[in-house]
């Protein structure tokens, strides 16, 4: 095995889970109340979406197990163009994703350390201290972060699974304090189903992470495809029994004011203390995805340059098989969104960066479910089971993909074709750098 081959399966399902549980799950259930019952057909259409999407991953990694991500499924199908202009935005969808990361993972981090909100510069200046400590655990190589994915994967989980168990334990003894008359608080409207599923896909962003690495993956034709779905299975499942028991426990009220939906949830239950647990588990779920996006942001730039559409210093790896132009370059330009918006509230910050994040990284699985039916079309896209299966689920996963960019709003649409258009006269640049 070489050095560049590091992560294994179970690497590989704990960065796609770990990937997709950041820290912003933990304030959903408080953005989601005013929507009711809406709010949990909401999460059901996000996770089937979801799901859609990931066995298209799943097919096209399978198929093309040593391509280099959704960047290579693109411009297999229509060209550099299209292909440079998908991985472009992603890879700036990444890097300012990632600030969104760190925003809140600091934020919750300051309920904990109360001086990193009042010393002005403070939480900056934290942010900027994890990027770069992640930053530099990435550089030891793709292991080193397969093994800390692991390790808070495994810690973020517990409090959502904890949630979860509580909810299944209250309904199976028909305890009062589940209140499912609450879900039928709020009429049922397709407006409200459109805007809590664009709330949740927030949530899911990340399933196609393993694809990114597949230069990394050990066995990746069996690897990727098994990770994704499996990780996005576990990843719905978990999201929509924990946010629909908080729902049930809290009015919906008291809820959409909550700074702390899952600690005010069992807070009655555990203890008034729960809710510092539960900001030390949220902060831990977020720099565990803060770890392993800056993988994902190191390898976009990487993959392009080995393909010849990026300067060719960014392929340079180390000893290790890291990239590090690449990892050095994003972290760079994630420090700078960082001090950029650092005048501004971590609400702010958080809102602002998922609007442009989301839109981008939705055009991209747009393109690339485009693909999977378009390289089928051609007879390039090697098949195992019924085509008429593949062809359904690839026509539904573009489907949801094009509904949740619409359902994502006009300013993000625009942000998002703003943040693709940069890449046309980047591409046709590209020469006077290599």
């Amino acid at each position: 095995m070489t050095k560049t081959k590091q992560l294994g399966f179970w690497m590989c399902l704990a960065l796609v889970i770990g990937n997709m549980i950041g820290s912003g799950v933990f304030l959903l259930p408080a953005s989601l109340a005013p929507y009711g019952l809406n709010s949990v057909l909401g999460w059901v259409f996000t996770a089937i979406g979801s799901l859609l999407l990931a066995s298209v991953f799943s097919v096209l990694s399978r198929a093309f197990p040593n391509a280099y991500g959704p960047y290579a499924y693109t411009r297999l199908a229509f060209g550099d163009l299209v292909g440079f202009i998908s991985a472009w935005g992603y890879w700036v969808a990444v890097w300012v994703g990632n600030a969104a990361v760190a925003s809140a993972s600091v934020s919750y981090l300051s309920n904990l350390m109360p001086w990193i909100a009042t010393v002005p510069g403070a939480s900056t200046g934290v942010m900027l201290f994890f990027v770069w400590l992640f930053t530099a655990i990435n550089l030891r190589g793709a292991h080193e972060t397969g093994a800390v994915q692991i390790f808070t994967t495994i810690l973020k989980l517990l409090p959502l699974l904890a949630v979860a168990g509580l909810g299944v334990y209250l309904a199976v003894t028909n305890d009062v304090r589940l209140n499912t008359a609450a879900l039928q608080q709020h009429s049922f409207t397709w407006d409200a189903v459109t805007a809590s599923a664009t709330l949740t896909l927030w949530a899911f962003l990340g399933l196609e992470s393993a694809a990114v690495a597949s230069e990394k993956v050990i066995d990746p034709e069996r690897n990727i495809p098994r990770a994704t779905l499996w990780g996005t299975l576990i990843t719905a499942l978990i999201y929509v029994v924990s946010c629909t028991v908080v729902i049930l426990l809290i009015p919906s009220e008291q809820l959409a004011s909550s700074n702390a939906p899952f600690a005010d949830a069992v807070s009655p239950f555990w203890g008034s203390g729960a809710s510092h647990w539960l900001a030390l588990f949220a902060a831990i779920s977020g720099l565990g995805a803060l770890s392993g996006w800056i993988l994902v942001q190191g390898e976009m730039p990487y993959q392009m340059a080995k393909a010849g559409v990026f300067p060719k210093s960014f392929a340079k790896t180390n000893s290790r098989g890291a990239p590090v132009v690449g990892l050095l370059v994003s972290g760079v330009l994630l420090s700078a969104v960082v001090l950029i918006n650092g005048g501004k509230s971590m609400v702010q910050i958080f809102t602002f960066l998922i609007l442009i994040s989301t839109s981008a990284t939705l055009v991209m699985y747009l393109l690339c479910a485009l693909a999977a039916l378009w390289l089928h079309i051609r007879g390039r896209l090697p098949l195992k089971g019924s085509i008429i299966l593949f062809v359904s689920l690839s026509t539904l996963a573009a489907v949801y993909a094009l509904w949740a960019l619409i359902g994502a709003g006009q300013e993000a649409i625009l942000w998002g074709f703003a943040l693709l258009g940069i890449a046309v006269p980047i591409f046709y640049l590209k020469k006077f750098f290599n």
